[in-house]
């Protein structure tokens, strides 16, 4: 992280909305859109931003900005099939800033990588 924390630190609305590249606003937008998407809120509706919250508000960011899908879809992909994440962090030669990789996905290439590591030794 850029800011000095550490992955599982709370987030506020203004440093998550810096980390992802985006507005204030849409943060607050998102969390109408998605109701899986809910921030701890103190007074004044201080909104803070729990590690689940920053992986998910990451995933939302990947699907809508670059992945190509609108916001019903993205709520679809939530709504059908919610995956479990790996931290980022998990993964070895990963940088921390990497978004979570799905944990499906992971065992996937960790079996690659095993496989290839044994054809390589034969």
């Amino acid at each position: 992280m850029t800011d000095g924390k550490s992955e599982g630190a709370f987030r506020t609305i203004g440093e998550l909305s810096g980390e992802l590249g985006v507005p204030q606003h849409i943060l607050r937008y998102w969390e109408t859109r998605f109701p899986q998407l809910r921030p701890l809120t103190r007074a004044g509706n201080r909104r803070y931003y729990r590690p689940e919250d920053v992986a998910l508000a990451r995933r939302i960011h990947q699907a809508l900005n670059h992945d190509g899908f609108t916001i019903r879809g993205v709520q679809k992909l939530l709504a059908d099939a919610p995956v479990p994440m790996a931290p980022a962090a998990s993964l070895t030669g990963v940088r921390a800033k990497s978004p979570p990789v799905p944990v499906d996905i992971l065992q996937t290439l960790t079996s690659i990588r095993d496989q290839l590591q044994a054809a390589l030794t034969n």
